[in-house]
């Protein structure tokens, strides 16, 4: 769910700069693209990349598209409502809810979505590519498409005890039958 920037404090996390170099007659001209993550650590969250001759320019390009980008996350305690694989081009990105207490069991680019985001217990693993850029986006579209209980509830036109209810019956016929 997309959400305005006006009305959340939020902070920003640089990523990632990178220095790109052209050759040119007089030499090498260099021109800077950078990736951020801003957040809440509150259940909002967003990313952004930019390019520019200047690495502030190039900063303030990325921080204008994460916010643009900004998502409301469900969070349920300290983590994730449940597991879910998200998938970018190649890139594929597991996150999964973890007990309180875990951490962020995630890389250094995907643990800033994590943290700004208002997660402090979520496990991920990176499958396909290791392209750090699409494992973001991975985790970003993972976050974007997930739901609480409550918005399931919401869809199907019940109460969310009869969705808890039927949720945990099936696991109590799964350990029956071990």
């Amino acid at each position: 769910m997309k959400v305005d920037p006006r009305d959340y404090e939020l902070e920003e996390k640089v990523v990632h700069i990178g220095r790109i170099s052209k050759v040119v007659k007089g030499g090498k001209k260099f021109r800077y693209s950078a990736w951020v993550v801003v957040g809440d650590r509150q259940g909002v969250v967003g990313y952004g990349h930019g390019k520019a001759d200047e690495v502030p320019a190039a900063i303030q390009k990325a921080v204008k598209g994460a916010r643009g980008r900004l998502i409301r996350v469900p969070i349920v305690g300290t983590s994730v409502p449940y597991l879910i694989t998200a998938k970018y081009k190649s890139a594929e990105v597991m996150i999964k809810p973890a007990a309180p207490g875990t951490g962020i069991i995630a890389n250094d680019k995907l643990r800033a979505i994590f943290e700004l985001g208002g997660y402090n217990d979520v496990l991920t693993k990176c499958f396909g590519s290791k392209n750090p850029f699409n494992n973001i986006i991975a985790a970003y579209n993972g976050l974007l498409s997930m739901r609480t209980p409550e918005e399931f509830a919401e869809l199907r036109g019940k109460a969310v005890e009869e969705i808890l209810k039927k949720r945990r019956k099936t696991g109590e016929e799964k350990d029956a039958s071990d």
